[in-house]
């Protein structure tokens, strides 16, 4: 921060909020209460003080509701606070988590050393601990015989179960030698083994009242008890080294004595729908049976009605066999009949296929005729025009045929030479003749 910058109030007595709560963790503080007011809103607000300096308080309504005992002017306390700054008065000041009456601590620490050693034995954990009986024979309790804890238990047993029998280990719930005591009630009841459950209580109280709970002794009493216990020791928001060790804890003793016993009342009604269960599930089973019977008498036959009903059976079905066996020769001999006369429709008419082929080689005979009648026709027609085309017969009427010495047909004076031997034929006969002179024409 800049030393030559000029702050304003808030600004001061923001910065120093901010070192303060930064700088100083949650802490307990021990001193004497002065000027208690409590306020309409539920906050305490009052000063801590010692013979040579005070500070100012506030516990918040929020975590002073928690709290079993108000404190007063003059009383020694321990708090469990965060140092912090009001800044709209630039208060010093201390806002309260936790709160006890001084001495305390060491027990707390007694407490929580104690707790940290058995659970570390396996005394806490949830796989030793014994199930309750659901209908004990006969209840213990470990208490007080004045205490108002055990009318609240008996009470409830009363109303719950008023059959079971109940029997006291009268002991000191609090004062000093209370845990001794306590130990040897709790080891009375398991040596003259008469009860089913153990339920260890008392009514609340200080964390001074209730340390006979918190002693190592009654702790390792409650786990080495062949009877399951009960804790029942104090408030809901009490908690004891006793209620951690017990097979079961209870929040408060009325709570132990509902845990360890039914409702009568609730055991009646349910024993209630049990009997019309069993009742209707029985009716139904009898109903059913009474179906049966009747369904196997149905089918129950003196022996000679089913042979009587057997060879009715039997006539029946030889009837049917035989009706069949008709039908399927029935069936047969039209198909028979009717595969006849398709091979009968399917024979050809010999004597109309013979005429037919005598009148068709008739037929054939003329039309063969006709075609050589025609073809001799023309035979003819070809002769004679082959007979006009013949060399010899142009030859006849005169003319002749002159060849070259290669043998090729002359008709052209240009294909001839002077001198050159002509071969001539006539219709009868030829000569051989030299070119001794040409003509174009």
């Amino acid at each position: 921060m800049d030393k030559n910058r000029v702050l304003s109030v808030r600004e001061l007595n923001f910065a120093a909020k901010q070192l303060i709560e930064g700088g100083l963790p949650l802490l307990w503080v021990r001193g004497e209460v002065s000027n208690f007011v409590s306020a309409a809103s539920g906050h305490w607000y009052f000063s801590l003080k010692d013979e040579q300096a005070q500070v100012r308080c506030v516990m918040f309504r929020h975590k002073s509701q928690y709290l079993e005992f108000k404190p007063a002017n003059g009383m020694q306390v321990e708090v469990l606070a965060l140092a912090t700054l009001y800044e709209a008065r630039g208060d010093f000041q201390l806002t309260l988590e936790k709160m006890r009456p001084a001495g305390l601590g060491a027990l707390y620490e007694a407490f929580e050393q104690l707790k940290s050693k058995l659970e570390g034995e396996g005394l806490f954990e949830a796989g030793r601990k014994r199930d309750l009986p659901l209908l004990p024979r006969q209840i213990g309790i470990v208490t007080s015989p004045q205490a108002a804890a055990l009318r609240d238990v008996l009470r409830t047993l009363a109303n719950r179960m008023p059959n079971v029998p109940v029997l006291l280990y009268p002991t000191p719930v609090q004062g000093e030698g209370a845990a001794q005591k306590i130990v040897q009630a709790i080891k009375s009841a398991n040596q003259r083994a008469e009860c089913d459950v153990l339920i260890v209580c008392r009514g609340g109280g200080s964390i001074e009242d209730l340390w006979a709970f918190n002693e190592e002794a009654v702790a390792r009493a409650i786990a080495a008890s062949h009877i399951p216990v009960v804790s029942g020791v104090g408030h809901e928001t009490d908690f004891t080294i006793a209620d951690f060790v017990a097979d079961l804890r209870a929040a408060t003793p009325t709570a132990a004595a509902q845990a360890v016993v039914p409702d009568r009342q609730e055991l009646r009604q349910r024993l209630s729908r049990y009997r019309q269960h069993l009742a209707r599930a029985a009716q139904r089973r009898f109903e059913q049976g009474m179906q049966q019977v009747d369904f196997l008498q149905r089918r129950l036959v003196h022996p000679a009605q089913r042979i009587r009903q057997q060879g009715e059976r039997l006539n029946a079905l030889q009837q049917r066999m035989r009706l069949a066996h008709a039908n399927s020769m029935q069936q047969r001999q039209g198909r028979g009949n009717a595969l006849w006369q398709r091979l009968h429709s399917l024979r050809p008419d010999v004597a109309r296929l013979q005429e037919q082929q005598a009148n068709q080689a008739r037929h054939l005979g003329a039309a063969m005729r006709r075609i050589f009648d025609r073809q001799d026709a023309r035979l003819v027609a070809l002769q004679q025009h082959l007979q006009h085309l013949d060399p010899q017969q142009v030859l006849a009427r005169g003319y002749s045929m002159v060849r070259d010495a290669q043998g090729n047909i002359v008709v052209n004076s240009e294909r001839i030479k002077l001198g050159e031997m002509l071969d001539i034929r006539f219709a009868q006969g030829g000569a051989h003749a030299v070119v001794q002179e040409k003509s174009d024409s």
